[in-house]
């Protein structure tokens, strides 16, 4: 197992305790279990795709549970009964839970159950608040570009 040591960047920076915490945390808890395979893609500049592989779970089999910063995915198999006996059972039939760590802003916009996938769309919305700003040195107000169409109007 890989083991990695944060501790020069602990005394370098302030702030970001949560997300070493965060990375030695996944990484305990990535060693084990990788039920259900699954992959993590980005749609764009602030959308996310993960995409679970569920085969044999129903709609009503599967339980997604968004807080803040955490998504937790969780299938539980419903017993069906069967008058048949099963001479080999190769298709795993047990119910699993992943847990996915959430950057701040993100929010869960969509899941879709579609041939044995689940599809959990992601959208980071930073609010304006938080979004960066152009900020006039001395208070001076912006230069405006002026229109063509104003230029002709005062001429006439």
């Amino acid at each position: 197992m890989n083991r990695f040591d944060f501790s020069p960047y602990r005394r370098s920076t302030v702030g970001f305790d949560r997300l070493f915490d965060l990375l030695e945390g996944q990484a305990r808890l990535n060693s084990g279990d990788n039920y259900p395979p699954f992959n993590i893609e980005r749609r764009g500049q602030d959308a996310y795709r993960i995409t679970l592989a569920v085969a044999g779970f129903k709609p009503e089999d599967i339980d997604i549970t968004a807080q803040q910063n955490l998504l937790v995915v969780q299938g539980k198999k419903q017993e069906e009964a069967s008058d048949s006996e099963f001479l080999h059972v190769g298709i795993a039939n047990r119910g699993f839970e992943r847990r996915f760590e959430l950057a701040d802003y993100v929010r869960v916009d969509d899941a879709k159950l579609a041939d044995g996938l689940l599809a959990i769309d992601l959208v980071r919305e930073v609010p304006d608040a938080m979004k960066p700003k152009k900020i006039a040195v001395n208070g001076q107000k912006t230069l405006e570009v002026v229109k063509d169409d104003d230029k002709q109007a005062d001429a006439a």
